[in-house]
Order: structure tokens, then C-alpha cells, then sequence
């Protein structure tokens, strides 16, 4: 228990050092360029301390719960007695790994419907478009796309093949997307892209991605168990863009099904 507290009182040192550089630039405009004192300072004091014992515990909790328990589950998921294969974990194909695909998926959708930076960008976007931007939608779409990228991601950890062909050619599918796309979507789709590499994904995703390069062999740490934060930063802008244009096309089908009825209404 005292080590603990002890751990708990360091983190909140380290994070008060890693919040003042804000608190300062913000003082700072404050006083100089906009010389005036902001609207309710005593709420914007409370709400740095909150920022501050709220980071406080979420790094203490990444440490001690989050990223053990990432590395724990990815050697779980690859031990051989759980995959059903009597032979050394050397002699595995990519097939035996169903397992460790299915839980990348599932905990990349989980946790991205959980990233406050997503549920922050999806409110805004609906309330500034006035509705025509669904925020569960938008969400949704950004966790599938998060699903579908970290499962590749693991893949890729699983077969040991490079990390560049697959961004090199995911970018290649974003920027033919982008073509098609309406504009008013373009920007939100990247910036969707952005917000998943937030507080509640990160740890998790790296977690999974060491824990799986540390159990299968022939891998590297350092060299494959970095490379998961990519995927689910690129795969949610395909996924938003597809979403946009799959809703462009639903909606001028149905404005065109809506013309025959009116014109046959006439006749």
C-alpha cells in the first residue's frame, strides 16, 4: 500500500511538471497579449487539479493494470494449449492465430467507442452540421475502421511482414477515397483518423502489439511490436470516407427512387 501511494505521489510530481508548460503559455496570453483575467478563475483552477489527479490515475492505472494486463492476454491468446495446436508455437501458421485477430478487432472497436477524443469530435461535428453528421454513426464507422486495422495489425505482428507496403498501400486507398469524397467530410475524416490515437486506445493497442512480438517467435519487440497505432490511425479515415460515400450513394438512390414515383405519380 505504501508503495503505492509513494508511486501515486511521483506520478502526480511528473504530471504537474508535464501540465505546467499549458498552465504557463495560457498565463502567459492571458497577461500579455489579451491583458484581461478570464471568466471564472476559480473554475479554471479547479479544473486544472482535476486534469491533474485525473492523469495522476490513468498513468498509475496504465502501469499497473492496463499494459500488464495487454501483455498477459496476448500471451494467453498465443499459447499453444489455447490455440489447440499440439505443435511448437515455431511451427504455427498464420491460421492458428484466429483468436488473437478476433480479440484485436474487438478490443480496438471497444475501446474507440470509450476514446473521450472521439466522443468530443463526433458531438461537435453533429452539432455544428446540424444534425446531418450522426455522432454514433461517426463513431462507429471510426471504431470498425479501428477493428479492422488493428486485426491487420496483428496479422502483420503474426507473419512478420513489413510495416510499409501496408501503410504505403492504405495511404494509396485514402488518397483515391479522398478524390470521390464530398468535401465537407475530408476534413473529419482525417482528423477521425487523429483522435484514436488518444489516451484509452493507445495503451491498450501497445500492449497488445509488445505482448504479441514478445510470445511469437522469430519477433522483435523494438522492431514488430511498434506499428499498431499506425493502423488504427489509418484505417478509421478509410472507414469514414467509405461511410460518407456509402450514405451519398443510399441518399441519391433514394432521391432517384423518389423522381420515378413522382413521375409516375403523373402520369
Amino acid at each position: 500500500m505504501n508503495d503505492l501511494f509513494h508511486h501515486i505521489l511521483l506520478t502526480g510530481w511528473a504530471t504537474v511538471f508535464d501540465v505546467l508548460p499549458i498552465a504557463v503559455i495560457l498565463v502567459f496570453f492571458q497577461a500579455v497579449a489579451i491583458r484581461a483575467i478570464p471568466p471564472n478563475p476559480k473554475r479554471i483552477l479547479g479544473g486544472f487539479a482535476y486534469v491533474l489527479v485525473g492523469l495522476t490515475l490513468f498513468l498509475v492505472g496504465l502501469e499497473t493494470a492496463l499494459f500488464p494486463l495487454g501483455e498477459t492476454m496476448a500471451k494467453q491468446l498465443t499459447d499453444p494449449a489455447f490455440l489447440g495446436i499440439a505443435k511448437a508455437l515455431e511451427e504455427a501458421v498464420w491460421s492458428d492465430y484466429l483468436w488473437v485477430y478476433v480479440f484485436a478487432a474487438a478490443i480496438g472497436f471497444a475501446t474507440t467507442i470509450a476514446e473521450p477524443s472521439l466522443i468530443a469530435v463526433a458531438f461537435k461535428a453533429e452539432q455544428i452540421s446540424g444534425g446531418a453528421i450522426n455522432a454514433w454513426g461517426l463513431r462507429i464507422a471510426v471504431a470498425i475502421g479501428v477493428a479492422v486495422g488493428v486485426s491487420l495489425g496483428a496479422y502483420r505482428i503474426v507473419t512478420g511482414t513489413p510495416l510499409h507496403w501496408y501503410i504505403i498501400v492504405g495511404y494509396v486507398v485514402v488518397i483515391i477515397q479522398t478524390i470521390w469524397a464530398s468535401k465537407f467530410i475530408i476534413a473529419l475524416a482525417y482528423d477521425s483518423g487523429g483522435v484514436t490515437t488518444s489516451t484509452v486506445t493507445v495503451p491498450v493497442v501497445t500492449a497488445l502489439g509488445l505482448g504479441l512480438a514478445s510470445t511469437i517467435p522469430g519477433r522483435s519487440p523494438l522492431l514488430d511490436g511498434f506499428g499498431l497505432i499506425a493502423f488504427a490511425s489509418l484505417f478509421p479515415i478509410m472507414a469514414v470516407l467509405a461511410y460518407a460515400n456509402l450514405a451519398s450513394w443510399f441518399l441519391a438512390r433514394y432521391r432517384q427512387k423518389d423522381r420515378k414515383a413522382a413521375e409516375e405519380d403523373k402520369t
